[in-house]
């Protein structure tokens, strides 16, 4: 078994042999130089087109889930050519089992390799790889540590043989070359000519889904994944998809925190201008109505200092010729019209795969969003300057650790004659690297606006250039000796600080002490408004860092005893706010089930779209939670589901809506039954509207079909919104009708 990767100190890292000295000088590079060695990583761009041609591995190969995950994938078509299981020498369903990758590259010559480990030993089984210079590497597993993560990729940005798909993904699918490197749903998959790229495993099931249905089919599909730092981003996706002879459509699904979406609409309005017949672009943007300060669900969906609301990026990629869809259920239709209207033969491009494979398409037209009014953004609603995830301490622990690092907290100054600075230790996804994010105001009016990311190597740390930098930019390389050495210390006191503990965001403000109260002993500058959040994979997936995690604040101020009831299940729950939207006359009284992070935020967004049914004097009907089961829920975490939803008075309708990966449709239509008996539905009168869609589906919805309960089934989902506001609006008036629709 792998040994839970730890991070190393600063001194092992520069020693590690990966380190190609000839590319990198530690004692020459800054990452605000980072181009020329970034140019070295993307080389491996290439690596992501897979097909019949690909040779695969799996690392952990022996395990109960790559088993049956090979399993399924030899008889779709991948070439899987063997494993590796550390210490084992033989063989497994038939093929050769390696005690190490390097032995598995040098006796099977794979090109790719899937990683099935725990998230515990996901770091080593990845870094495993990339000594072996495989060239494609596949991580599923999610909650690995972030620093694990960011150690990783400070080895992969000064190589160019390996390519990482991932953390925290569905993996990469060829339809076209049926080769999975992944868990994706199978039965989903069609081939055909539309490129997707996803941050979110479950959204990707239902817009291939959509697609299939269309009779379009997927060219190549790859899940960027949802956590900080992905290693392929959308940008490595389109620039692949721009030149695959298979790819005529493309489709990208984002979702908040980051600024790869950005990223891709600079792409996006470069390729229109070079391309005399651009391959049309169909996207959406999740999480619009994420509430601020939360993370919600997917270990990256939280936006950080300096990033845009999803709604500002969902606007950024409609302005650079996106055509934006509110959700995947309608990418099919739009992206056939699409395909239609550059030019290119529908008809030709449509396979007999697609349409056989097809279980139905939605009966109702689709909808782009440009035709349908955008929700009230949680952005409008109230916002903090930093999102909150992992462990966050509060002023007085934040206090006391950084008195432990050498740095002195003070009061607010009450003069206001000294400008403030905000100095921010955090991470630069894009640059895949820890960063200062500093400004030279504090003022909220203008903070951000006057903000910069200063990225640099994780392996060095920051260097003379760095600080240099930051000093530079926050108007601080002009003040006094004793005030620059002070300010010089405390970076790197919190470069410390944000290693030892593995930290997410360390923020301060920082001014220059009033001579008045500088005299002997007394610090030349002032430190204040200290806000610090970690990790929490860390000690949840290695127990690491156990005696800071236990400072965290569970109290009923800090945390609301329903979220926290959650998290003992493994289910995320976030209560949305109860106050109608000013304007808006929206009554937060549907209960979401759903699995999966960036589905989960979707479905919140979705129901605040106007749509069949929602007019009348008792306004619009909208979710009162985001709830995300996660992809590997079970009948009893369903019925805790329930549970959670029932808890909230303001529920009047409670909707389940599933996409099947990992998660078995028909066992979430038993946990449904369970609740049912459990909860006593039936006596309370609270109806429930199933959608059940992917893996295992019609199994599902026959178990609900026949079980006598008070239970609506669909396919598509408007009409389960629809029946939702239909439900919420007959209850709100006093009165629920009788029907069933299965």
């Amino acid at each position: 078994m792998l040994p839970c990767a730890r991070a190393p100190t600063m001194s092992s890292l520069i020693l590690r042999r990966w380190i190609p000295v000839s590319t990198f000088s530690p004692s020459k590079t800054s990452f605000s130089s980072a181009a020329a060695r970034a140019s070295y990583y993307e080389r491996t761009i290439e690596h992501l087109k897979i097909g019949r041609h690909t040779r695969v591995i799996f690392q952990g190969f022996t395990g109960r889930q790559a088993t049956a995950n090979a399993k399924e994938s030899i008889e779709w078509g991948t070439r899987i050519v063997g494993g590796v299981t550390p210490g084992r020498d033989g063989e497994h369903l038939g093929l050769p089992v390696l005690p190490s990758v390097r032995a598995a590259k040098d006796h099977l010559k794979p090109d790719a390799t899937g990683i099935y480990v725990a998230a515990h030993q996901a770091a080593a089984a990845i870094e495993e790889a990339i000594e072996a210079e495989i060239p494609l590497i596949v991580a599923v597993a999610e909650h690995i540590p972030l620093h694990d993560i960011l150690r990783i990729h400070s080895m992969l940005n000064t190589q160019g043989k390996s390519r990482l798909v991932g953390a925290n993904a569905p993996g990469i699918i060829s339809a076209i070359g049926r080769c999975r490197i992944g868990f994706q749903p199978l039965p989903t998959f069609a081939p055909g000519h539309v490129g997707i790229v996803a941050k979110s495993g479950t959204l990707s099931y239902e817009t291939v889904a959509s697609v299939t249905r269309a009779g379009l089919g997927q060219s190549l599909c790859i899940g960027m994944g949802g956590d900080v730092v992905a290693g392929t981003n959308f940008v490595d996706a389109l620039k692949v998809f721009e030149h695959d002879s298979d790819t005529e459509g493309i489709i990208l699904v984002g979702e908040i925190g980051g600024r790869a979406e950005e990223e891709a609409a600079e792409w996006i309005k470069e390729y229109k201008r070079r391309s005399s017949n651009p391959k049309p672009i169909a996207a959406l943007v999740g999480g619009i109505l994420a509430p601020p300060g939360r993370v919600m669900g997917h270990a990256g969906a939280w936006v950080g200092p300096g990033e845009n609301s999803a709604e500002k990026k969902y606007r950024i990629l409609q302005d650079a010729g996106a055509v934006m869809v509110d959700h995947p259920s309608h990418f099919g239709q739009v992206m056939k019209d699409l395909l239609a209207k550059s030019g290119r033969n529908v008809q030709k491009i449509q396979n007999s795969a697609s349409a056989s494979a097809a279980s139905g398409s939605q009966r109702r037209s689709y909808h782009t969003s440009a035709r349908r009014p955008r929700p009230t953004p949680a952005s409008r609603l109230g916002a903090t300057p930093f999102q909150k995830r992992g462990l966050h301490l509060n002023s007085a622990q934040a206090a006391d650790l950084l008195s432990q690092h050498g740095i002195t907290v003070g009061a607010e100054p009450l003069s206001t004659a000294e400008p403030s600075r905000l100095i921010s230790l955090t991470i630069d996804r894009s640059a895949r690297s820890p960063s200062f994010y500093i400004s030279p105001s504090t003022h909220p009016k203008d903070m951000h606006a006057r903000a910069r990311h200063i990225p640099f190597s994780y392996n060095t740390g920051p260097t003379q250039e760095t600080l240099d930098t930051v000093l530079q930019h926050t108007q601080l390389s002009a003040a006094p000796a004793d005030a620059v050495s002070a300010v010089v210390q405390l970076l790197r006191s919190l470069w410390s600080l944000y290693t030892t503990h593995e930290a997410i965001t360390l923020s301060t403000h920082v001014s220059l002490a009033p001579s008045t109260k500088q005299g002997a002993g007394s610090s030349p500058i002032q430190v204040t408004s200290p806000s610090l959040s970690f990790d929490d994979a860390a000690f949840r997936s290695c127990k690491r860092h156990a005696d800071l995690h236990a400072l965290r604040d569970t109290s009923p101020s800090a945390i609301d005893a329903a979220e926290l009831a959650a998290e003992r299940h493994g289910i995320v729950y976030i209560k949305l706010p109860g106050a109608n939207n000013a304007g808006t006359n929206q009554t937060h009284s549907i209960g979401t089930l759903v699995n999966g992070a960036g589905l989960a935020m979707n479905t919140v967004d979705a129901l605040s779209l106007p749509s069949a049914g929602t007019s009348g004097s008792s306004g619009s009907h909208v979710a009162a939670n985001f709830l995300d089961t996660g992809g590997k829920a079970t009948s009893e975490t369903v019925a805790r589901s329930f549970e959670l939803l029932l808890g909230d008075p303001r529920v009047a309708v409670i909707f389940v809506n599933i996409f099947g990966g990992l998660t078995l449709c028909d066992m979430i239509a038993r946990g449904v039954l369970l609740a049912f008996e459990e909860l006593g539905l039936e006596e309370r009168g609270v109806p429930v509207v199933v959608r059940l869609r992917g893996t295992r589906e019609k199994e599902g919805q026959a178990v609900i079909a026949q079980s006598g309960k008070r239970v609506w089934a669909f396919d598509g989902f408007d009409e389960a919104v629809a029946k939702c506001k239909e439900l919420a609006r007959e209850r709100s008036g006093g009165t629920v009708g009788d029907e069933r629709h299965c």
